[in-house]
């Protein structure tokens, strides 16, 4: 089985750029609080390292 991790967005987009909007979009949150278990790539750690600010790793899974 693939490895996981579960991403929870701890921050607002508002005022922020428009590129880190886009990256919440891609990751699949849009909302404050709300988790999503995504596949664990470089890709999306990739898309993680650009926002710490607004998403934090909550699990790792696998």
């Amino acid at each position: 089985m693939a490895k996981t991790i579960v991403v929870k967005q701890i921050g607002s987009p508002i005022r922020r750029p428009k590129v880190q909007r886009q990256t919440l979009i891609g990751l699949g949150l849009n909302k404050m609080h709300k988790t999503r278990e995504l596949e664990d790539t470089p890709a999306v750690r990739g898309m993680i390292a650009k926002i710490p600010h607004l998403v934090e790793i909550v699990e790792e899974r696998g």
